[in-house]
């Protein structure tokens, strides 16, 4: 009776231990999540939103270990300009001369490591992948269970999207393009 107890007992140890250490995939509602872009040159900026396609956070506890996402590089909207304008710099953005969103429709981040930094923020290293090109990159991410949020950085000259870039372009003036675009992510679960 006593080596059935011992069974039982390890067997339920091993169960809670399993369970402590599996992580779950928390799904992004794609619907109420929310990507936003900026990008600037000399003359000013331009801004606004992109699609997720699909993506999870994989979580153990309440800690951030891992993820993916998907962003669809097709939905790529201005918000800053309005009529043939908004037209026109979607139409750009989605040409070859930057994203080429008719042979790279999406775009991915896969999380490889997530280091809790304080309650609920944690320094993200992720693979970035832009046009078939894939980057490291770090940032910050805030987690509470039920969303997250971050800001990234991007030098899109990484990516081969070097359009108006005066790190490859000289006598640009005020034409000039910077290479580094921001995203802010605000994720719903």
């Amino acid at each position: 009776m006593k080596k059935n107890v011992f069974k039982g007992a390890l067997a339920s140890v091993v169960v809670i231990a399993t369970l402590s250490f599996t992580s779950i995939a928390k799904k992004v509602d794609v619907k109420e999540s929310k990507v936003t872009w900026v990008g600037k040159k000399v003359t000013g900026h331009h801004e606004g939103t992109i699609d997720l396609e699909s993506g999870f956070l994989n979580v153990e506890g309440d800690k951030v270990v891992g993820g993916e996402f998907v962003i669809d590089m097709t939905s790529i909207n201005v918000t800053d300009l309005e009529g043939e304008s908004k037209g026109k710099l979607e139409g750009h953005l989605k040409s070859d001369d930057f994203f080429g969103t008719a042979n790279h429709k999406t775009a991915k981040l896969v999380i490889n490591t997530a280091s809790k930094k304080s309650s609920n923020t944690y320094g993200v290293v992720a693979d970035l992948t832009i046009k078939g090109i894939t980057n490291p990159i770090a940032f910050d991410l805030t987690y509470d269970g039920k969303s997250a949020t971050a800001d990234l950085t991007i030098d899109r000259t990484k990516y081969e999207v070097r359009y108006g870039s005066g790190s490859f372009f000289d006598n640009l003036g005020d034409n000039t393009i910077y290479d580094d675009f921001e995203i802010s992510v605000d994720l719903k679960f």
